[in-house]
């Protein structure tokens, strides 16, 4: 029994710290996840690249998935079915590009594929799954629906992440430019509670990325966030004469441009000064996938 699936990274308009309302948008970057379900009653994770990382979640999200869809599977199902996960990245980890949404959404398909089940499960409900998954591993400290919503489904999402719902999604086409820096920033590890210190500025973002200005939104958030969270604002307001809009991604420490490849040329070009790196990419209308 075994399963294969993908799902993106994404991008930032809004930081849920401040106020618990979220968006997202599908970045052309995925990981992939491989389960086989063995009957051997343990599960055990690996991360590709990564022997000594922490793999609670992906191992989680296995987990929950067959609890929850072990009745609806074609063939008997133990109680305690075991196996294995495995997941490969092009998303780096701890970089504010919503790995962790994307590793739970492929893990959390490549479960239902295992189970005999790709194609039947709603992909909302998947998102929802992993999104738990997350919670309980301790990775998120919003339950990042929004960047859960934005990889599983594709385009831009906008989220209220206290009731997990999801309060509108439109399909977006941007080139993307992204820079990371050396660094690494972990979401479990932010300070909330100076993050709402901005929440004015976040129920402004709310208001432009609802009335689809999702440029402005993204450049707004980027100033209060990086802001909060201690990050320097340089480059994002070196892009902005060049690009559509820019922002600190999730809690950092990336910074992602959107806008035209003329524009992005430009920005490639200043960030390319900065030491990490740069990776030119583009939106995603569909999310989570089967391999």
């Amino acid at each position: 029994m075994d399963g294969h699936a993908a799902a993106p990274g994404a991008g930032t308009v809004l930081n849920a710290l401040a106020t618990g309302r979220g968006s997202a948008f599908a970045l052309d970057i995925e990981t992939a996840a491989h389960v086989d379900l063995d009957g051997s009653g343990g599960m055990s994770g690996a991360i590709d690249g990564q022997p000594d990382a922490d793999t609670e979640l992906i191992e989680r999200c296995v987990t929950l998935a067959v609890e929850r869809w072990r009745d609806d599977a074609p063939v008997d199902v133990p109680d305690a079915p075991g196996g294995t996960v495995r997941t490969e990245s092009e998303v780096p980890t701890a970089a504010g590009l919503k790995s962790s949404s994307a590793a739970a959404n492929a893990t959390v398909l490549a479960a239902a594929d295992a189970l005999g089940l790709a194609g039947d499960i709603d992909h909302e409900a998947a998102c929802r799954v992993g999104v738990q998954a997350a919670r309980e591993a301790g990775v998120t400290v919003t339950g990042a629906f929004d960047d859960a919503s934005a990889s599983m489904l594709g385009g831009l999402t906008v989220t209220d992440n206290t009731a997990d719902e999801l309060l509108a999604r439109e399909e977006v086409d941007w080139e993307a430019l992204i820079w990371t820096p050396p660094e690494r920033a972990y979401s479990a590890d932010a300070d909330a509670d100076r993050c709402e210190l901005v929440a004015p500025m976040a129920e402004l973002v709310e208001d432009l990325a609802l009335a689809g200005k999702y440029g402005q939104a993204m450049t707004v958030n980027g100033l209060a966030f990086s802001a909060a969270l201690g990050f320097s604002a340089d480059p994002a307001v070196e892009a902005m004469p060049h690009v559509d809009g820019v922002s600190l991604s999730g809690t950092g420490p990336s910074v992602v441009a959107v806008g035209d490849a003329a524009g992005l040329d430009a920005v490639a070009e200043i960030w390319g000064e900065h030491p990490g790196e740069t990776l030119r990419t583009e939106t995603r209308t569909t999310g989570g996938r089967y391999l």
